[in-house]
C-alpha cells in the first residue's frame, strides 16, 4: 500500500479538491520531490504550499499515521526536515523530535483509480491489462518496447560481465559457458551452465583432437554415463571406459543426472545430443568468439557457425540406444535463431561496449531487428491482446514485460499500466 501511495504522489494522481490537511488547510504541491529508495524520508526536496505558505523539505508516507511513532521518527532528527506527512489513515498526530507538530494529509485518489489498480493486480488473466491495451497510444507502446528490449539485453550483458570477471577476461571461456547455457533452451539452461563450469575449456582443449574423449568428458561430467536412464551398447561402454580413465586422471566428479529435465519433452529437445553438439564445437579447439566477431556483419555467416552436422553415433540418435530417424544437423533454423538472440547478440554488444567499438553494439541490435519474431506462448498472448511483433527485438521486449511486470503484477512500473492508471486517476 505504501508503494502505491508513493506512486500516486510521484505522478501527481491525487484529486486536487481533496488536498487538505487534517486541520483544514489547503495544500498545493508545487514539486513532489525526488523519490528516495534508501533509508530516510520517502521524498527529498519537495516544495509544498500549505495555506498560502510555501514549504521546502521532505515528505514522509505511511499507511497509518501512527506508524510515524511506531518507527521512531518522532525522536529521529533525520526526520525533522519533513514538511508534510502523507497517510492513508489518520489515526494519530505526528511531531518532530522537538515536539513541533507536522502537517498531515490523507491522500485521496479517484475511486476509478482504486478500482483499476485492484482489477489489474488481481486479474486472473496472464496479461492483467489485456482487455484495455487498445486504449494506450501506439507511440507509448513502441517506446516502452524499446526500453524493455534494452532492459532484457542488459540483463544478459550483466551475466557476460560476471563471467568475464570469473574467467579473467577470457572471451572464449565466456563464449563457451554462454553457448552451453543456451543449448539448454530454457528448460535445461542451469544444468548446461553447471556442466560448462564443471568442465572448463582448459581441460577440454587437452583432448580437442579426439571427439571420443570430448564426448566422454562432457557426457560423463553431465552424469549421463552413470545414469540408469542410459542403457549399454558398444559406444556407450567405450565412453564409460574413457571417462573412467579421464575422471581418475583429473580427479573429476560428475553432476547428478537428476538435474537434467526430459519429462514430457520431445526427443529432439533431449539434452544428450546437445551435449554432444557442445563437444563438436570444441573439436579442433574452441575459437567461436573470434569467429562471431569476424562474421558479425553477416547474418548468414553467423547462422552458418551454428549449422553444425554431427558425425558418428549422434548423427542418427537423439538419445542413447537404437538409431532414430533424424537429421545429422544438430540445430534447426528456429533453434539457431534462439542461439543468435541469447548468445551472439549479448556477446557482441558487451564486447563492443567494453572496447568502445560502438559499431559492434549497433550490429548486435541490428541482428535482433533482422531476426524473425520468436514463436512462444508469451508472444501469442500479447498478439491476442493487440501487441504484434515484427522482429526478435520486440519479442525479447515482450518476454521481459511478461516475466518482470505482468507475472509480478508490477503494473505501476509498467508504462502501459501507468497510462491506464493515470487516465483513471483523472476521471471523476
Amino acid at each position: 500500500m505504501e508503494r502505491l501511495m508513493q506512486y500516486v504522489w510521484q505522478h501527481r494522481l491525487w484529486r486536487s479538491e481533496d488536498m487538505v490537511t487534517n486541520d483544514g488547510r489547503p495544500v498545493r504541491v508545487l514539486d513532489p520531490g525526488l523519490l528516495n529508495t534508501d533509508a530516510g524520508p520517502d521524498f527529498f526536496n519537495a516544495k509544498v504550499e500549505i495555506d498560502g505558505h510555501v514549504w521546502v523539505g521532505n515528505v514522509e508516507m505511511h499507511v497509518r499515521a501512527s506508524d510515524w511513532h511506531r518507527h521512531g521518527h518522532d525522536t529521529d532528527r533525520a526526520y525533522d526536515n519533513v514538511i508534510l506527512h502523507v497517510v492513508d489513515k489518520d489515526d494519530a498526530p505526528v511531531t518532530r523530535s522537538n515536539g513541533e507538530r507536522i502537517a498531515q494529509l490523507v491522500l485521496q485518489v479517484s475511486p476509478r483509480f482504486n478500482e483499476c489498480y485492484e482489477r489489474l493486480v488481481n486479474a486472473r488473466t496472464e496479461i492483467p491489462c489485456a482487455a484495455r491495451v487498445g486504449e494506450v497510444p501506439h507511440l507509448v507502446i513502441t517506446e516502452w518496447m524499446e526500453a524493455l528490449a534494452f532492459e532484457r539485453l542488459h540483463g544478459k550483458i550483466d551475466r557476460v560481465r560476471q563471467l568475464l570477471d570469473l574467467y579473467s577476461g577470457s572471451w572464449e571461456d565466456v563464449c563457451y559457458v554462454t553457448l552451453a547455457r543456451n543449448l539448454g533452451f530454457g528448460i535445461n539452461n542451469e544444468a548446461f551452465e553447471r556442466l560448462a563450469r564443471r568442465t572448463p575449456l582448459r581441460l577440454l582443449h587437452k583432448h580437442s583432437d579426439s571427439l571420443l574423449q570430448l564426448e566422454a568428458l562432457l557426457l560423463g561430467q553431465a552424469g549421463f554415463l552413470g545414469s540408469a536412464r542410459v542403457g549399454s551398447d558398444a559406444y556407450v561402454e567405450q565412453l564409460r571406459r574413457e571417462y573412467a580413465f579421464l575422471a581418475n586422471k583429473f580427479s573429476l566428479q560428475p553432476m547428478e543426472s537428476e538435474v537434467w529435465k526430459t519429462f514430457r519433452m520431445r526427443p529432439q529437445n533431449f539434452p544428450f545430443r546437445r551435449v554432444a553438439l557442445l563437444a563438436q564445437f570444441v573439436l579442433g579447439g574452441f575459437n567461436l568468439m573470434n569467429a562471431i566477431i569476424e562474421a558479425a556483419d553477416d547474418e548468414k555467416a553467423l547462422r552458418n557457425l551454428f549449422a553444425v552436422e554431427l558425425t558418428g553415433y549422434w548423427a542418427s540418435r537423439y538419445t542413447f540406444g537404437p538409431e532414430a530417424a533424424t537429421s545429422a544437423r544438430a540445430l534447426g533454423n528456429r533453434s539457431i535463431d534462439v542461439i543468435l538472440i541469447n548468445t551472439v547478440a549479448p556477446l557482441l554488444y558487451c564486447r563492443g561496449e567494453l572496447t568502445g567499438d560502438y559499431p559492434m553494439t549497433e550490429r548486435a541490435i541490428a541482428l535482433l531487428e533482422q531476426l524473425r519474431p520468436e514463436e512462444n506462448s508469451v508472444v501469442a498472448q500479447f498478439a491476442a491482446a493487440g501487441i504484434k511483433s515484427d522482429d526478435a527485438l520486440t519479442t525479447q521486449a515482450l518476454i521481459q514485460l511478461k516475466r518482470n511486470y505482468c507475472d509480478t503484477r508490477k503494473c505501476i512500473y509498467c508504462k502501459i499500466g501507468h497510462r491506464l492508471l493515470s487516465s483513471d486517476a483523472h476521471r471523476n
